[in-house]
């Protein structure tokens, strides 16, 4: 037990959602940049990569602008990474309880809370989020790169799937796995918040780099 690390032992209270978003904004802002320096691409190129507009990839990148998450899948896309190398990056400890009480943050413009519970990591080819749709939430989700596969298991409140064009109803405790290289989409149609996980796994070698 001496090896594994407590975050909420270990960390300072989670900043204030304001506090929280304008760290996210920063973050992206860096991480953009970097990721660009790495590829030698010109902002012009990153935005047709991505299939963004180049003033909206440029503000942000500048920290004008806070993207919505499907922005977010699009980016990561582009520049052939996974969707939590945008976030924060996760503490170094090989064993650590995450918290997602102290990991939660809106990163994006919409109405959904995000905590990267386990970052990407390329020996094990995954992802893990824990999602919080607030009521009314609705996104529909362009195809991610080929061989994605998502797995989503319902934590709290019911969570609406959009598969092959029909919304299938998700209760507490179920789960439901969907490739995510095809339109898929989730919704949250109750009047309080739905929470699921999702493990988001990516093909083998999802990480090579574009010219």
């Amino acid at each position: 037990m001496d090896a594994i690390t407590h975050k909420r032992d270990s960390e300072p209270p989670a900043p204030a959602a304001g506090e929280a978003g304008a760290d996210i904004t920063r973050q992206l802002s860096g991480r953009l940049r970097a990721l660009r320096t790495e590829r030698g691409w010109s902002l012009q190129r990153a935005a047709e990569v991505c299939g963004v507009s180049k003033a909206m990839l440029g503000q942000i990148e500048r920290g004008e602008s806070s993207p919505t998450v499907a922005l977010l899948w699009r980016i990561a896309g582009g520049f052939g990474c996974a969707l939590s190398d945008l976030l924060p990056p996760p503490v170094a400890a090989a064993a650590e309880v995450r918290d997602p009480g102290r990991l939660r943050a809106r990163p994006a413009s919409d109405a959904m809370l995000v905590a990267p519970l386990f970052p990407f990591d390329p020996e094990l080819g995954f992802e893990v989020f824990e999602l919080t749709l607030l009521p009314g939430y609705e996104r529909v989700s362009e195809p991610h790169v080929a061989g994605v596969v998502e797995h989503v298991v319902v934590q709290r409140g019911s969570l609406e799937v959009l598969i092959d064009g029909a919304w299938a109803r998700l209760g507490e405790g179920e789960g439901l796995r969907l490739a995510g290289d095809r339109e898929h989409g989730y919704r949250n149609v109750a009047d309080t918040a739905v929470v699921f996980l999702d493990l988001i796994h990516y093909p083998r070698g999802r990480g090579a780099r574009r010219d």
